[in-house]
C-alpha cells in the first residue's frame, strides 16, 4: 500500500505543520516506508491532489495533516473510491473530529492503526465526516475564520469570541421547517440544526454528546430560541460540555436523513465549508469511507 501525507502548511498557525515535516522524512526514512508527502497550496489543492491519486486504482492510505479543513478536502477528494483509507494526524487549531480518538500526532501509531469503517454525511455533492449544521453556529463558523489569525488565540477561543459577536448582534432567530426522516416535522424559531455524526466542534464545543461514527445514524440536535440574546449568555458553557440535550428548548432525533427549510437565508456549515441557503437536505451515507484509528486509540473499546 502507498501512504501519502497531505500536510497543510498554514495549519495551526503554520508552525506545528511545517515543523512536522522533518518528522514525516524520518519516519520514512527510518521504516523504509513506501510513501511521500504532498504540500497542499491553496484552498481545494488537497482535495483536488487526493482525488487525482485515488481515481488511479492503486491502494493507497492518505495522512490528513492538518486541521479540520484539511481533513475534509481528504476525505472529499476520495471517499468514491474503496481503494483508499484516510487517517487524520492533528496539527490543526481545532481537531474537533480527532477527539473522539484522541489527538495522536505518533506517526507510527497512525501507519499501524486499525482500519474501521465509517459514515459520512452527503449534502449536494460534497460530504462531511465530522458535521454540518445550519443557523447561529453555522454563522459562527463564518466569523471565527477572522478571529483565528489573531496571535494565541486557538479555535475554542476563536469560536467562543465569534459566539458572543453574534449573539450581541442578535443573530439567534432562524425560522426553521426541519423534516426528520420524510415523517416528522418541527417548525419554530431556532438557535440552529446541528445534523452530527461525531460529537464536536468550534475547538471543543460538545454538540452532540452521543453521535458516534460508525452508527448508521445521523444525530440531529435541534434547539429552539425562546428568549433574549443576554439570556443565551449563560448556555454557552452548558452547550460547551454537551449538557444542553436535557434543556426544554432542545430535541434530539436519531435518523438517516434531515431537511431544513429556513424562510430567509441562513447559514449552512459542512465540515467548515459555509454559505447561505433557504433549503438543505442532509443524507447518512452508511459505512463510506475506511478511516485508520491510531493504535491503542480508546475509541477502540467504546
Amino acid at each position: 500500500m502507498k501512504h501519502i501525507f497531505v500536510v497543510n502548511p498554514v495549519s495551526g498557525k503554520g508552525k506545528e505543520s511545517k515543523a512536522f515535516i522533518p518528522e514525516i522524512e524520518k519516519y520514512i526514512a527510518e521504516k523504509g516506508l513506501d510513501a511521500e508527502i504532498y504540500i497542499t497550496k491553496e484552498s481545494r489543492d488537497g482535495l483536488k491532489y487526493v482525488e487525482e491519486i485515488a481515481k488511479k486504482g492503486e491502494e493507497v492510505r492518505f495522512y490528513s495533516c492538518g486541521g479540520d479543513g484539511t481533513l475534509y478536502e481528504v476525505v472529499n477528494g476520495c471517499y468514491k473510491y474503496p481503494n483508499c483509507q484516510v487517517a487524520n494526524i492533528p496539527l490543526g487549531s481545532g481537531n474537533d473530529f480527532c477527539r473522539l480518538f484522541g489527538k495522536n500526532t505518533n506517526i507510527d501509531d497512525h501507519v499501524n492503526g486499525i482500519p474501521m469503517k465509517l459514515d459520512l454525511i452527503e449534502t449536494d455533492g460534497q460530504v462531511a465526516i465530522n458535521e454540518c449544521a445550519m443557523g447561529l453556529d453555522s454563522e459562527i463558523c463564518i466569523r471565527q475564520i477572522s478571529y483565528k489569525k489573531i496571535p494565541l488565540v486557538n479555535g475554542e477561543l476563536a469560536y467562543t469570541l465569534a459566539a458572543l459577536g453574534c449573539i450581541a448582534q442578535g443573530k439567534t432567530k432562524n425560522e426553521f421547517r426541519i423534516t426528520i426522516d420524510d415523517t416528522e416535522v418541527f417548525e419554530d424559531k431556532y438557535l440552529f440544526c446541528y445534523i452530527g455524526n461525531s460529537r464536536w466542534y468550534g475547538g471543543g464545543y460538545q454538540a452532540a454528546p452521543k453521535a458516534m461514527p460508525n452508527d448508521g445514524f445521523i444525530d440531529c440536535v435541534m434547539v429552539r430560541c425562546d428568549r433574549s440574546p443576554i439570556r443565551l449568555l449563560p448556555l454557552i458553557s452548558v452547550y460547551k460540555k454537551g449538557e444542553h440535550l436535557d434543556l426544554d428548548i432542545t430535541t434530539m432525533r436519531r435518523c438517516k436523513k434531515v431537511k431544513v427549510e429556513s424562510r430567509n437565508p441562513a447559514a449552512v456549515n459542512v465540515d467548515g465549508e459555509c454559505a447561505y441557503v433557504t433549503e438543505k437536505e442532509f443524507k447518512l451515507l452508511e459505512q463510506a469511507i475506511t478511516f485508520v484509528v491510531p493504535r491503542n486509540s480508546d475509541f477502540l473499546n467504546m
